[in-house]
């Protein structure tokens, strides 16, 4: 089905919205096709607070108003656990609050970002979705996500280049307990390697307390040519700390 399409059956949407690339063109293109389409945010201590900032940035181009709610994600024991397949267990959560906000405001669709590059093998998550009713129209138009960017690009969207993002959750190991401690600092150190200049990488937690980064390869070189001042950084938090020598 076409995305145009979709919208045309489904002229009023609710929007599970992150601030990333994909959920931006769903809220642009459902805007500009004039849709009723509310956005909703659920803030929970996997996502930093620049997720936050940009989400309320770029709705307020597009012209749609953004629902914030806070969640407790740490609150739920089966995430916490962090088993392999902890993203279903944290979406089934999260989508489930978000539905609730959404049937509050009379909404009966609620969509996700989801694109056609997505693979459900490989994400739990997606199950999770599907078991709630969620509906991904870029996934079911086949958009791909170098197709949204260039989409993106032609409507002036800000988010058309901008960094692929998973949740600070992805950067502990499966199996270990995920903590409030561990994710600030992983929230902490990103940033301040943000600051430094650094893009599309990652910082992960080696039990028990180390830290491995993750860059990409052009700039590898820039890392280890910056260890003194990465080290600055890092190593008031974490007892080790290597640089990954397979790029992202």
């Amino acid at each position: 089905m076409q995305l145009q399409r979709f919208f045309e059956l489904n002229p009023r949407i609710a929007v599970a919205y992150s601030g990333g690339v994909d959920s931006s063109y769903l809220l642009y293109a459902a805007k500009a096709a004039g849709c009723d389409v509310q956005a909703y945010l659920l803030k929970s201590q996997f996502q930093p607070r620049f997720e936050l900032d940009d989400a309320v940035d770029i709705t307020g181009d597009i012209g749609v108003a953004l629902i914030v709610d806070e969640f407790d994600i740490l609150n739920e024991p089966e995430v916490v656990k962090n088993p392999p397949d902890r993203c279903y267990y944290c979406k089934t959560k999260i989508f489930g609050r978000l539905w609730e906000l959404a049937r509050k405001d009379g909404y009966i669709f609620l969509c996700d970002g989801t694109n056609a590059d997505d693979d459900e093998s490989d994400r739990p998550g997606m199950r999770a979705l599907r078991e709630l009713g969620v509906l991904s129209p870029l996934r079911d138009s086949g958009l791909s996500k170098s197709e949204i960017r260039r989409l993106s690009e032609q409507a002036g969207l800000r988010t058309h280049n901008k960094p692929s993002y998973a949740c600070l959750a992805t950067r502990i190991p499966a199996g270990t307990k995920i903590t409030s401690q561990h994710l600030e600092k992983i929230e902490g150190t990103e940033k301040a390697l943000a600051n430094m200049g650094f893009s599309d990488f990652r910082v992960r937690f080696l039990p028990p307390n180390g830290a491995k980064i993750q860059v990409t390869d052009n700039q590898w070189d820039i890392a280890a040519t910056q260890r003194k001042e990465i080290l600055t950084v890092l190593k008031p938090f974490f007892d080790s700390i290597v640089l990954d020598l397979v790029c992202r």
